[in-house]
């Protein structure tokens, strides 16, 4: 049986309130959607977080670079597609692209085969961790405390905020939002944090000893530009925090260089971006060669089926836009049991269906 044709849509979300972290502010969110349609008639989905122009990519050299290969050659797709951007630049909107794709076959050749995505791969577990993310920089002291109160409530045992405020200028005020949370989650939940590249390396020293010493924060997400390789590397030298980057990273070459530079205590990796479940489970693989654990950024409708077959995984992100997109988008979004998610063994494929009716009125014109 052979792949006969992909169609793609592009949808734009507008985020419940104004968001930023200490880098970028956004006000909604674009997800590309992909379907792939199999001779039988058999459709797959996947998705990606992206901009539009990964429509028309996708509409042209990826949906010709896939035409009649067979859907359970998931590999030679993924080559093929990898093949056939190396002009156009695979890192960013291309490996977007390659990504829904990846992610839509493979949901496919599981539908086809009657089993849910997370025993078709190699199963290590059937659930995974979560940590609840958002905190953004916008957020008044009230909605934070809301925000982070109710994934307690819900038995989440580790929140994530943003700092780096204004590319690290506005250091009082990331110190008196990381003492807000933790007088928010207690002293028994694990607090994270997310710089968003948004300090300099001493100054990522200097606070990241201050965080963990005064307010128990355990993991420093991008204290500096994951650009900066030994950077990164300095900080996790000379810090008690376990220093974490990776989402950025649109190939499993990328993760090796970061991998072999030493950069990172955890390694993260997101499926809608390194290349689409064919990558992520190389990155996983690469992780657990140098010993490194894993955690899955952003995306976890996505990530719950992958996660369960990364060998060596501390957590996925449960991060608050995407949660509210994929519920919004999709049946059979798993909710948090316990601090874990838990996918549908009794749902073929990724056990979602996009709602069309609740989706459409966010439907662009690409």
């Amino acid at each position: 049986m052979r792949l006969q044709k992909l169609d793609v849509q592009a949808y734009t979300i507008p985020t419940d309130s104004p968001e930023a972290d200490g880098t970028i502010a956004w006000n909604s969110t674009t997800m590309v959607l992909v379907t792939a349609r199999a001779e039988n008639g058999q459709t797959g989905i996947g998705y990606t977080y992206a901009h539009r122009a990964a429509v028309s990519l996708i509409r042209g050299k990826l949906a010709e670079a896939v035409q009649d290969v067979p859907v359970f050659q998931t590999g030679q797709a993924w080559q093929r597609m990898v093949n056939t951007v190396r002009n156009l630049g695979r890192p960013g909107v291309a490996s977007h692209a390659i990504s829904a794709v990846d992610i839509a076959l493979w949901d496919l050749k599981a539908k086809i085969l009657g089993v849910p995505l997370f025993l078709l791969l190699n199963c290590h577990r059937d659930s995974v961790p979560i940590y609840g993310s958002g905190g953004f920089t916008t957020y008044s002291d009230e909605r934070t405390r809301e925000q982070l109160s109710g994934w307690v409530a819900q038995g989440i045992s580790r929140v994530k905020i943003k700092i780096g405020e204004k590319w690290g200028t506005a250091v009082a005020e990331d110190i008196r939002r990381v003492a807000l949370a933790r007088e928010i989650i207690g002293p028994d939940v694990e607090l994270m944090i997310d710089a968003n590249g948004g300090y300099t390396a001493k100054q990522a020293i200097r606070l990241g000893r201050l965080y963990a010493n005064d307010y128990g924060v355990t993991y420093f997400e991008e204290p500096t530009s994951s650009d900066h390789l030994q950077q990164l590397r300095l900080i996790r030298e000379n810090t008690p925090l376990a220093v974490a980057a990776g989402e950025y990273g649109y190939s499993p070459w990328y993760f090796r260089d970061m991998l072999r530079a030493g950069a990172v205590d955890i390694l993260q990796a997101d499926v809608t971006r390194c290349l689409g479940i064919t990558g992520w489970l190389m990155a996983a693989d690469l992780a657990y060669g140098f010993d490194i654990p894993l955690s899955a950024h952003t995306s976890p409708t996505l990530h719950v089926h992958v996660g369960c077959a990364a060998p060596q995984l501390d957590h996925i992100e449960y991060f608050y836009d995407h949660v509210r997109i994929e519920k919004m988008f999709f049946d059979g979004v798993s909710e948090p049991q316990a601090g874990r998610l838990y996918p549908d063994p009794q749902r073929p494929g990724l056990g979602i269906t996009l709602k069309q009716s609740d989706a459409a009125p966010y439907l662009l014109d690409v």
